[in-house]
């Protein structure tokens, strides 16, 4: 996954065994299209649904980072970096004993720009420094978090669907040898829908918007997708922490399906033995043992290290993990997060026009 950018933009001569074919032979203009919470588990068990996405694109599927979650995946992606050397390293990250809610850049005292500048959050330039457009949601642009993780690049706002479609075409007409585009309208769906009726129905339209993008660009264009997740449909099945872990907890960080504790001066111990009462429904595994297992990268620089719990209950079963402060404008049906092959696997697919 921190490759994907990387690859799309610079092929190598012989290619891995999971990156697209067409990749290898691009002559002209690549974008690389990244669609927010499109799995591959979801994608095969759909593709009636998606058929050009599903037999026009050559490809398969790739693993995401840990945690499965949009700020992790998509900094990896644009960056090249495990998360453990960016620091993106989850969805609400402990800074100097603030809870930084990073899709937002707040905390409970709100935003939180000025006393966390998202700028020099993460040391990477995006795309290594080659400053390609992106093309992303117009709302997008004076957020924190696309500071902190597209900073540097030049910015290209779409408002619909079709006006991705345009300003994407526009870009490789104009000769530029490399669009990133995103799109979040599956992940959004899947949050407040779970994965129904009404995920279905966008995955169609993300096929259509595909098939619009394979027949608007020029020809030898190299179209590539991907995505930072995928999801697992948890509904109400949402587990409130055992009443043994509270006289050992501070506070509590990151997401429903990969929850930090962290614990109170010296209950270290404590809080990973009464952590275990969730071992019913996910793994209990303390910092220490996820940074010598590599789970966020072959290093963890020290001041990414401050920013994790102590111990993690990352879900096995289809549950979320609650914690009152993680709130939002609606309940969420559709979750990521954890380690599950329904999370971790994503396409890596590619077409020549």
């Amino acid at each position: 996954m921190c490759n994907v950018a990387a690859v799309v933009q610079d092929p190598p001569d012989e290619l891995a065994d999971w990156v697209p074919r067409p990749l290898a032979q691009a002559e002209q203009s690549t974008v690389l299209l990244t669609l927010d919470g499109l799995g591959w588990n979801q994608l095969q068990q759909r593709r009636s649904l998606a058929p050009t996405i599903t037999s026009v694109l050559e490809g398969g599927p790739v693993s995401t980072v840990a945690p499965s979650t949009t700020s992790t995946a998509l900094t990896s992606i644009v960056s090249g970096m495990p998360p453990g050397e960016h620091g993106v390293i989850g969805y609400r990250m402990a800074i100097e004993g603030h809870v930084l809610n990073v899709l937002r850049w707040s905390t409970p005292d709100g935003d939180a720009r000025r006393s966390m500048p998202p700028g020099g959050f993460q040391r990477y330039e995006p795309f290594g420094g080659q400053r390609p457009p992106v093309v992303t949601k117009a709302e997008f642009a004076q957020t924190g978090f696309t500071d902190a993780h597209l900073g540097g690049a030049r910015f290209v706002g779409y408002r619909t669907m079709g006006t991705l479609v345009s300003e994407v075409d526009r870009l490789v007409r104009g000769g530029e040898p490399f669009v990133y585009a995103y799109y979040e309208g599956i992940d959004k769906v899947a949050h407040e829908y779970g994965l129904g009726e009404h995920y279905d129905s966008e995955l169609r339209w993300v096929d259509h918007l595909v098939a619009d993008l394979l027949g608007v660009l020029p020809a030898g264009t190299v179209l590539a997708i991907t995505a930072d997740h995928g999801q697992v449909d948890v509904g109400e099945r949402l587990v409130e922490l055992d009443p043994g872990i509270r006289p050992h907890l501070s506070m509590q960080s990151g997401e429903g399906r990969f929850r930090w504790l962290h614990a109170r001066p010296g209950r270290g111990a404590q809080l990973l033995e009464a952590a275990e009462a969730h071992a019913d429904t996910g793994w209990i595994v303390p910092r220490d043992q996820m940074i010598d297992e590599g789970w966020f990268g072959p290093r963890v620089r020290d001041e990414v290290r401050a920013r994790l719990g102590d111990v993690a209950l990352v879900a096995r079963e289809p549950v979320a993990y609650m914690d009152p402060a993680d709130s939002g404008p609606y309940h969420l049906i559709g979750r990521h997060g954890s380690l599950t092959e329904d999370e971790m696997l994503v396409p890596f697919l590619a077409a020549t026009v």
